[in-house]
């Protein structure tokens, strides 16, 4: 039977030797998960937004106790609204001419209104003195009569030129276009009582109307176009043949100084010019 001291230097021969590992062989380097590569692409981007939309930062610290009622309270924003505040009032004032057609009419009606404020005046100041034989626009008389006599007289204090007659313009034109200088004088064509006396009467501009009786037939004259502030007569006054009622102008629709004078009998338009040599007169 063999001894111990045999058997472990029989066991020590059979077990082979251990190497060492080897120190030099270089292990590779480890990979970073797709995890961690995920969670560092989220996170940057998100600090650079945080700096750039200051909204979205990290809120302060709020108190336990304050509720968000209360911070919505805190930051809510206020109006105040003046007691003296009101509606915008809207005029035709606060708008001005702006195109060249504008500027033109508004300085026609400028120079208009202060032409017939020149004469009105100067009417004015002929009637106080007594001087009722003062002219203006080729001689004409500003108050008084035209001279003449008749039942029917011309209705101005100067032979016109006659501009489109009646029934030009294709039928449209209801009188007789009377050319001369503006504030020539005008005249009741006869006796009469005013029907109307008016600074804007439709497209006729400054314009009177007068009925009267002639020869047993009801007449109505209009005269049209005078300047402004020049009507000598009101509604429902009674005038004779030749008495100065206004001032040739070229108010409504008109394009030059000329007075446009139309006739009626029983109601019925005729020829103007045809009805004053009808009665001696043209």
């Amino acid at each position: 039977m063999p001894t111990s001291n045999a058997r472990s230097s029989d066991d020590a021969f059979r077990q082979p030797a251990r190497t060492a590992p080897a120190s030099a062989a270089k292990r590779p380097a480890p990979r970073k998960s797709f995890r961690s590569t995920a969670i560092v692409a989220l996170v940057v981007p998100g600090l650079f937004a945080t700096v750039a939309l200051p909204a979205y930062a990290v809120a302060p610290d709020v108190s336990v106790t304050e509720t968000a009622h209360s911070v919505a309270e805190g930051s809510a924003q206020t109006l105040v609204v003046s007691s003296a505040s009101g509606a915008l009032t809207v005029n035709r004032d606060m708008y001005a001419a702006t195109t060249p057609e504008e500027i033109a009419a508004a300085k026609k009606a400028k120079e208009e209104a202060e032409a017939a404020a020149a004469a009105k005046k100067a009417a004015e100041a002929a009637l106080a003195s007594g001087d009722s034989s003062s002219s203006s626009g080729g001689g004409s008389a500003i108050f008084g009569a035209i001279a003449g006599s008749g039942a029917v007289r011309y209705p101005l204090a100067v032979t016109a030129t006659i501009g489109d007659g009646f029934g030009s313009r294709g039928g449209a034109h209801n009188g007789v276009d009377m050319l001369c200088a503006g504030g020539t004088a005008i005249g009741a064509a006869a006796d009469g009582v005013v029907r109307v006396s008016s600074e804007g009467y439709f497209g006729y501009g400054v314009a009177v109307i007068i009925d009267h009786v002639i020869n047993g037939q009801t007449v109505s004259t209009l005269y049209a176009h005078m300047t402004y502030g020049t009507r000598a007569v009101q509604v429902g006054q009674t005038v004779t043949a030749g008495q100065i009622i206004g001032q040739v102008g070229s108010t409504g629709r008109s394009t030059a100084n000329h007075l446009h004078f139309e006739v009626k009998i029983n109601g019925s338009l005729v020829d103007p010019m045809a009805w004053l040599r009808a009665n001696g007169v043209a």
